[in-house]
């Protein structure tokens, strides 16, 4: 998981400037979501606060609620240059001289490549009914193209394997960052034959896993691609071209689309859909700037992919905004959004924080922040961007497969690791989803961003999200308190 932090958002006045002139939309790369009060309702997790007891089982989740936790393939793998996995952007970026903090790398992370087996045991050790992963694509097809690795794929069926023996669901990611990186000296995402080499990878990845996987996710958070990738620069591959970024906005979503048929053209009887990340967005003030700017937020920033996905449709105003001339515009083919919008099996949202709004597009903060300064501690956005889906949406099955806080956690003297904060925000975040799921929302599962301690991108391995401590001078894995506590939210099937 990355964000834009609070000094980039606040910096964004110059870029929306550069995208006007461009044609791009003025509120580019601000995470944002409509449909909350003015101020926000409830009063947030404070990172400090002491938790007040085990989970008691007052709220309980429905039957066979899948209790579960996330990590992404570049984040924890290591294992770089092993059994021929290829070079991806992320390996390229991340090498590069002041691209991330420390210049830190994937090269090793959290070795899961090579200690995956015992990471299977702490899963299961937890309680975990669902494990949210995904896989390198250049682990599968080193340049992109062409056959797959069997020695790539003989390692995610292994891990598959080992969930299923340890009665825990896999739900594997196809794209989470990682594009190889002889496709992004192809042109990457800006070039439409990369939607087309995904779905061939997807088809691969499809036939060679089968139906051992019942949940697949296709693209992990476009809108951070866009944002991050090609917005602010500060994720692979480091652009700062706003007509690019909507051009790869709708590549993203177009091979979301290719791979949800690809899938459906196996025969799979696995599930299938992509993995958004959605902000609440509400207006600072009772203004009428500040609600026409929260509008167009949302437009750029959550109905550009859902209304695509689940309504066949880009929003009015955010094309009107772009322009006719905008190379999104031009590059929207006939039948692209039919294949777009393939119908899906599922929705994977992941939230992190709110955003408040001004009448002149910028944004203020109203809860305290994490670690991550960019991160607002809200629980109720969990709450509005639930029921929200539903409402504007129908009923299509969700599933929370990130959900997360960062901490500057240490290993005491005696083995532990007290994550106080990380206890208080779970518990108010699953709280928020409960209540979404008594008023109706289809919600199946959740998932805490992260199992272990990993490769937070942009910010090398200063932030821990883990619900277990890496120690990465020995790769020693310990539980935190965190982890002791959800085991026992699992056992409970509430808090």
């Amino acid at each position: 998981m990355s964000m834009l932090t609070r000094q980039q958002l606040n910096s964004r006045a110059a870029l929306s400037a550069t995208a006007r002139a461009a044609g791009a939309g003025p509120h580019a790369g601000a995470p944002a979501t409509t449909g909350g009060p003015a101020a926000g309702r409830g009063t947030g997790s404070d990172p400090d606060a002491q938790p007040t007891g085990g989970p008691r089982g007052d709220l309980r989740f429905p039957t066979g609620f899948g209790w579960g936790a996330a990590t992404s393939a570049y984040q924890i793998e290591g294992g770089a240059k092993e059994d021929g996995r290829g070079e991806s952007v992320w390996d390229t970026f991340s090498r590069a001289p002041g691209r991330t903090r420390n210049g830190d790398t994937g090269d090793v992370a959290a070795d899961h490549y090579h200690r995956y087996a015992d990471d299977l045991d702490l899963m299961r050790d937890l309680g975990l009914r669902s494990y949210r992963f995904s896989i390198s694509w250049p682990r599968i097809q080193a340049d992109g193209t062409g056959a797959p690795n069997q020695r790539g794929l003989d390692f995610y069926r292994r891990l598959v394997d080992g969930l299923h023996e340890r009665g825990i669901s896999p739900m594997a990611t196809l794209f989470h960052w990682d594009l190889p990186q002889a496709l992004q000296d192809a042109g990457g995402w800006e070039n439409r034959d990369t939607a087309y080499r995904f779905a061939e990878y997807a088809d691969a990845v499809f036939r060679g896993l089968g139906d051992q996987v019942p949940a697949w996710l296709t693209i992990n958070e476009p809108k951070t691609v866009v944002q991050n990738g090609y917005l602010i620069g500060h994720h692979a591959p480091g652009f700062q071209n706003p007509q690019a970024a909507y051009l790869v906005a709708h590549h993203l979503q177009l091979a979301h689309g290719l791979a949800v048929r690809a899938l459906r053209a196996t025969g799979s009887t696995g599930r299938i859909g992509p993995a958004l990340n959605l902000h609440p967005c509400y207006p600072a003030d009772d203004s009428a700037e500040a609600g026409r700017a929260a509008h167009l937020y949302d437009g750029y920033e959550n109905r550009l992919y859902l209304d695509s996905i689940l309504k066949g449709s880009y929003p009015a105003d955010v094309l009107d905004d772009l322009g006719a001339d905008s190379w999104m515009a031009r590059g929207i083919a006939d039948g692209d959004l039919e294949t777009i919008s393939s119908p899906i099996d599922l929705l994977a949202v992941q939230y992190y924080t709110p955003y408040y709004v001004t009448g002149d597009g910028g944004t203020v903060t109203r809860w305290p922040t994490s670690q991550a300064d960019w991160q607002q501690i809200y629980p109720d956005g969990m709450y509005d961007i639930l029921t929200r889906i539903t409402r504007d949406y129908g009923p299509v099955p969700l599933t929370v497969t990130e959900n997360g806080l960062p901490q500057a956690d240490t290993l005491s003297a005696d083995g532990t690791v007290d994550d106080n904060g990380r206890i208080s925000f779970l518990r108010d975040h699953m709280a928020a989803a409960h209540r979404a799921i008594s008023e109706g929302v289809p919600l199946e599962s959740y998932h805490v961003w992260s199992l272990l301690d990993n490769f937070e991108w942009a910010e090398g391995y200063d932030q821990r999200w883990g619900l277990i401590y890496v120690d990465y001078p020995t790769q020693r894995r310990v539980p935190k308190r965190s982890a002791h506590w959800y085991r026992e939210v699992i056992r409970a099937n509430g808090l």
